[in-house]
Parts: C-alpha cells; structure tokens; sequence
C-alpha cells in the first residue's frame, strides 16, 4: 500500500521503561511494542520519553529514529535473559531502526502529564519545548489565569509556599487561598493523591484555603471554577 505523505511525518511517542532498554535503543537500535497494545495508527518515526526512573535524565524525550521495518516475536526471544519475567510469552512487534538522533534540545514534561503511547509530528517533535506543545495541548493553567483576569481577580502564579509551589495564589489579610488545577493523568494515581492530600494538610494547618480544579471542569465548565473561587473569597472576607 502507498504511503501518504502525511503519514511519513506521523511520530509514535514510546516510553523507555528502563536504562536497559535505552541502552537496547542506543546500541543495537530496535524497540519493542506488545502486539496487543499496539497502536492501530501507522507512523514513521518513534520518538523515546525517558520517566522518572532516569533521574537526571527523565520526564523528557531526548532521541527519535526513522522506523525501517518491523517483526513479530515472542518476548522470551527478544529478551533471553528474561524467561522468568511477566509476559515471556507474549508476541511483541520488534520495531528496527535508523541511526538514533538526539534532539538539540529536550522536550521536558514540566507540567506533569502521564506519558504513555501518543502521536504527533515531525515539526512538532524538532521544535516542541515540552510535552504541551508536543502534544499541541493548552496547559490548563492558561485556561484558568485567563478567566481568573477576566473575573478581575488578582492570582499570583506559581506561589513558592515553604516547600511546595501553588499553581495559583490569591493573598488576601483576611486569609490567602491556594488555587490547584488537577490534570487528569497527572493526579489519578495513588502516589501521586497521597502528595496532594500532603500539600493540602499543610496548607491548611498554615491558614489558607484550599481550591482543586479537576481538568474536565477547566476544560468544559471554567465558569463553575471561578464562581467556586468566588465563593471562597466571599467566606473569607465575611
């Protein structure tokens, strides 16, 4: 079948789950992808993001390469060493690829956002700074600092509070309010709701009120969201 030229531009964004399989990546260039996950969409290049587990190194994209074919294998057979790990038996896609390029400069997930597969394109990938624009996403905050302005209401963004950094801070001598907004990946693990119920108690033992703005809300009712900071600001000052 004829490619499109649209089609060769089209990226897969993949995670590298460990130092070893970017070492696999680097050194022997293929990837693997299991079939049943596999995405249907067809792409050209893969681009790699690096989570967490690579320390200074992780929440960013720093390589991609130009697919060249792909073939199907067992896991146990990609990866001998590993016959007693989770899903030895299952088939994987067995991706090769060209020489690995870095990028001129990372790509980071400063938001965050959970990063599983997901497509963009080439441009984007050579001149996205962060996975926003990777993604061409409007970060939820803007959303927010937009209406907050149009409301008339005096938020600092990115409030240093002891340890812990607000996305929105509204200072008032009557009581100060921290406003958060949740994106959805970000904030849906277990982990990752503990260090929010955290940041909450602190907070609130330090005298201000808390807000949390869920990511459906500010994309689809901001409105709510500002008559709820609204309100708090008029409980306040009564």
């Amino acid at each position: 079948m004829k490619r499109s030229r649209k089609e060769y531009k089209t990226v897969l964004v993949a995670v590298l789950k460990s130092k070893r399989d970017r070492d696999i990546l680097l050194h022997e260039k293929w990837y693997r992808i299991p079939v049943a996950s596999a995405p249907k969409r067809r792409f050209r290049y893969l681009a790699f993001y690096q989570p967490a587990c690579f320390g200074g190194e992780g929440k960013r994209i720093q390589y991609y390469a130009r697919v060249v074919r792909s073939e199907r294998y067992k896991r146990r057979v990609l990866l001998p060493r590993e016959q007693t790990a989770p899903r030895t038996n299952d088939d994987y896609f067995k991706i090769h690829l060209t020489r690995i390029t870095q990028l001129p400069r990372p790509i980071r997930n400063t938001t965050p956002r959970r990063i599983s597969f997901g497509f963009t394109t080439l441009k984007r990938l050579k001149t996205s700074r962060n996975i926003l624009e990777l993604y061409n996403v409007a970060p939820i905050e803007d959303s927010v600092a937009h209406a907050l302005a149009r409301a008339g209401i005096r938020a600092i963004p990115q409030h240093q509070v002891s340890r812990y950094r607000l996305d929105f801070a509204v200072l008032s001598p009557r009581g100060n309010l921290a406003i958060e907004c949740d994106n959805k990946k970000a904030h849906c693990t277990v982990a990752q709701r503990k260090k929010d119920c955290a940041k909450d108690r602190f907070l609130r033992h330090n005298g201000w009120r808390v807000i949390r703005l869920k990511e459906d809300t500010i994309l689809l009712d901001i409105e709510s969201c500002i008559a709820r900071i609204h309100s708090a600001l008029d409980t306040r000052e009564g």
